[in-house]
């Protein structure tokens, strides 16, 4: 089979009108991407789900243990599986861009901390994320790597349990544990400094944990590590002014954005902050990110790295939302525009048509993306990113959707638009034309293309009807 219907077809898996029998036959298609795109999607009818569960190609059972948009109950359903590969992949947890997967029901975690095989078992603890409370009942396991895993629900453990973590009998379990608490624990943060060496974790100690003055006094003497302490909270102020002229810009810059600074003590610092720097956002300000007054404070700051922090706080009031909503930094602007549970519509188009960082892209999707109207305002525009952007809107005349729709440049993004003709979205299936062959994929996973017109498909690929359980599959 052609690779044109290899590329239909696999749009077609992901067509969210896509019924059940259309998928049924596509888990039994030769190609294997197609058939793990079934096992991909966000939906699936229950009868599917079945045919996935007991699919005999591993890959794609594989895929849907992984998939975290699909029910966790059904996920779990594969510990009955006797493929380890299978358990493997539920352990460590599908992965999500900015977003939380819902974790797996409690007896799925029982089964995977208790699995024969020790890779699944430290895969869970390790690299997995169990829900706080399951981590939490670790505490007392007599696994040292189950109650070190323990200590990533600090906050769910009683005194006595922490105390007992604290002074664990083994010393991976104690760092663990100390990692938690060396903010308010000078002792602990010593220990830890010395115990991680060169550990990518000791630049988080000294940035959080509570210095003692000789260990402060040291780290600074030794030169090594500077950036790290140089936003200690805990750092004696003779040393914070040291490090306010070292000759590393990263160190200054560091200290310029001191939580205690004035602005004017700021502004005396010899700092730079680049267009294209990527900084984190300040832990002191995202800590009072409801603090309406304490962020309208940070966003008239002259300091950007302070500017950019309060852009992705949830509680920064409206008139700071309008004032960084026209900053100079591009990338407070972008911040705005992809945290803020209301980032002004302006700004959202403003970024998608003019920004060049590819995140721009994805802001079509924020809440509060224009809609009405931009049919009129970009439809003839010569930049086919800008005529993309009328077919989001709801008022879209038939007219030009035909003419974006026979546009090469804006084809594929008309031919996706459940407001096209049937016709129409037959016409691009149909096109033999190579550069057309994104067109056609887009139409294929029209939701608005008949369900006769996918068997039809399916028929013309030469796809039969026949049970995912049959032996002849080749997987």
């Amino acid at each position: 089979m052609g690779d044109q219907w290899t590329g239909l077809l696999g749009a077609l898996a992901w067509n969210r009108a896509a019924p059940a029998d259309v998928l049924l036959r596509l888990l039994g298609h030769e190609d294997e991407w197609v058939r793990r795109a079934v096992a991909q999607r966000g939906v699936l009818p229950q009868e599917v789900i079945e045919a996935v569960l007991v699919h005999p190609d591993r890959r794609v059972r594989i895929a849907f243990a992984g998939n975290g948009n699909a029910d966790p109950d059904q996920r779990a359903r594969l510990l009955d599986d006797p493929d380890p590969a299978l358990h493997l992949t539920l352990a460590q947890g599908p992965t999500a861009y900015r977003r939380s997967v819902p974790p797996l029901p409690d007896r799925a975690y029982e089964r995977l901390l208790d699995h024969p095989k020790a890779l699944v078992r430290s895969e869970l603890v390790t690299w997995g994320r169990p829900p706080a409370h399951v981590l939490a009942g670790l505490a007392d396991h007599e696994d040292p790597m189950y109650r070190q895993a323990a200590c990533r629900a600090w906050d769910r453990l009683a005194d006595g349990t922490r105390e007992r973590l604290l002074h664990d009998e083994d010393p991976d379990v104690r760092q663990a544990a100390a990692l938690r608490v060396c903010h308010e624990d000078e002792e602990r943060t010593t220990w830890l400094v010395g115990r991680l060496g060169d550990g990518w974790q000791v630049g988080e100690v000294l940035a959080s944990g509570r210095l003692t003055r000789e260990l402060a006094e040291r780290v600074v003497a030794e030169g090594e590590r500077l950036a790290a302490i140089a936003s200690n909270p805990s750092l004696p102020p003779d040393l914070v002014a040291r490090l306010a002229v070292d000759p590393d810009p990263r160190v200054r810059l560091q200290v310029s954005a001191r939580p205690e600074l004035s602005e004017s003590e700021r502004a005396a610092i010899d700092y730079t902050v680049g267009a294209e720097d990527r900084l984190p956002t300040l832990d002191w300000v995202w800590e009072r990110r409801e603090d309406a007054a304490f962020l309208r404070r940070c966003a008239r700051s002259p300091h950007t790295w302070l500017r950019r922090s309060a852009a992705v706080c949830p509680g920064l009031p409206a008139d700071a939302v309008e004032r960084l909503a026209q900053d100079e930094d591009f990338a407070v602007r972008l911040l705005l525009a992809e945290f803020h549970p209301e980032p002004p519509p302006e700004l959202l188009l403003d970024l998608y048509l003019n920004g060049t960082h590819r995140a721009v892209g994805m802001l079509v999707v924020r809440p509060g993306f224009p809609a009405a109207g931009l049919a009129a305002r970009l439809g003839d525009s010569p930049d086919p990113s800008a005529r993309r952007l009328a077919l989001r809107d709801p008022g879209l005349q038939p007219e030009l959707l035909d003419r974006l729709g026979r546009d090469p440049q804006t084809r594929a993004d008309a031919a996706r638009d459940p407001r096209l003709p049937v016709a129409r979205i037959r016409e691009l299936l149909a096109d033999p034309d190579p550069e057309a062959a994104e067109a056609a994929r887009a139409a294929a996973g029209n939701p608005a293309l008949p369900a006769e017109d996918m068997r039809r498909m399916l028929d013309r690929a030469g796809v039969p009807e026949i049970q995912v359980n049959d032996p002849t599959i080749d997987c």
